[in-house]
């Protein structure tokens, strides 16, 4: 009987995680099924473009898993109970219980509303490819005029208030955060984002934290902002269901796990990308990012394998190194961080900086479909006195 392996979710973690696995491991010891929401790839990164009106090409996972031997189930994920090895998935093919032998939990990140009134009914988070649509929707209803609010100072928030200012200019943007917009930037990089601000005639309400959302705005403390739609970027948090199944879970939902991204709670489950809580090689714990995804997606497939075949398991890097900020299409920044994660005094900028950011958004997507370019192609197969240790 073939060893079963479920991966949920097939975003930059758990899509690229689940093609490693397929073209490393023997096809005769494992069946490999990822579970998604959706059809697609969903390049995450790029949403708030998708928001602003782009169109983006798609990704179809049946497409970037072919000829893996991958089963593809697109449903959403409603249970998990890591006591019998079940997944209880809801999809076009109805309700439906699958059992695993290794889990990879990938399922990422939602908007975080840091419970504000309102939020869930009135405003526009860029989190996912349904409510990004539904902003651009919104966008286009207001035609030539209308006042947008983004809320949140973080890379989203600034990522989204820019790219809907440029590609949108007759629109009023305005951006209201509680902190200090760019604060953990370097000072040129914070300089250079101030003035594609100013460009962009986006006016800036730093120091200002929203209590409310309503249809016409947002309150904050002694004052209201008017806007016809909200954009809510005031940061994630994780899928709830890692905790709901009994998976012990950081105070902010992510799993916990071991250096090698193995759960510290139960035996068979792995995780990555915004799901999992780990300790980075500085010593504090990884960012929600596509960066963050790469490294720890590349560490649980060595664990993996490593523990389904008897192979030593290979300690990978996760040394984060920087943050990419695209401001519109022809601008950004890449701020480096040192090992203490602070930045460093340089920062790439302009428009070499957004063509680098291209160069990643490209690399992540056919990493994708690629998961194992540039690398042996040997499969390796499964010992079964490995598979009885990690049982």
């Amino acid at each position: 009987m073939k060893h079963r392996i479920i991966v949920l979710g097939a975003g930059y973690a758990g899509g690229y995680a689940a093609g490693q696995l397929a073209r490393r491991l023997h096809a005769d010891d494992v069946g490999i099924t990822v579970v998604n929401a959706e059809p697609d790839f969903v390049e995450r990164m790029r949403l708030h473009q998708l928001a602003a009106g782009q169109d983006l090409r798609r990704h179809r996972l049946a497409d970037l898993f072919a000829g893996t031997g991958i089963h593809l189930r697109p449903a959403r994920v409603t249970a998990v109970d890591v006591e019998h090895r079940t997944v209880t998935v809801t999809g076009g093919e109805g309700v439906d219980h699958l059992g695993y032998d290794t889990l990879l939990y990938a399922l990422g990140s939602a908007a975080a509303d840091h419970g504000v009134p309102g939020v869930a009914e009135h405003a526009h988070p860029v989190a996912d490819r349904p409510s990004a649509l539904r902003l651009r929707h919104r966008l286009d209803e207001l035609g030539e005029h209308g006042a947008v609010l983004v809320v949140g100072g973080n890379l989203t928030a600034i990522e989204a208030a820019t790219e809907i200012a440029e590609s949108r200019p007759h629109l009023d943007v305005t951006l209201v955060t509680a902190g200090e917009l760019g604060g953990r930037l370097g000072p040129k990089a914070r300089r250079h984002l101030l003035r594609a601000f100013d460009r962009f005639g986006i006016t800036v309400h730093e120091n200002t934290t929203v209590d409310r959302v309503e249809a016409s705005g947002a309150t904050a403390t002694h004052r209201t902002f008017t806007a016809d739609a909200v954009v809510w970027a005031a940061g994630f948090t994780a899928h709830p269901l890692a905790a709901a199944a009994g998976l012990e879970v950081a105070d902010n939902g992510q799993i916990l796990v071991d250096r090698m991204m193995r759960s510290v709670s139960h035996a068979g489950v792995y995780a990555a990308g915004d799901s999992v809580h780990v300790i980075g090689d500085n010593g504090r714990p990884l960012p929600m990012s596509c960066a963050s995804a790469g490294l720890t997606s590349g560490q649980a497939v060595a664990a993996i394998i490593g523990d389904l075949t008897g192979r030593e398991v290979p300690t990978t890097s996760l040394s984060y190194v920087g943050n990419h900020i695209s401001l519109g299409r022809r601008d950004g920044i890449f701020q480096a961080v040192d090992g203490d994660a602070r930045s460093k005094t340089w920062a790439l900028r302009g428009r070499p900086a957004a063509r680098f950011k291209a160069v990643i958004l490209r690399g992540a997507a056919f990493g994708m479909g690629h998961p194992t370019f540039g690398m042996p192609t040997r499969r390796y197969r499964v010992a079964r006195a490995a598979e009885a240790a990690v049982a």
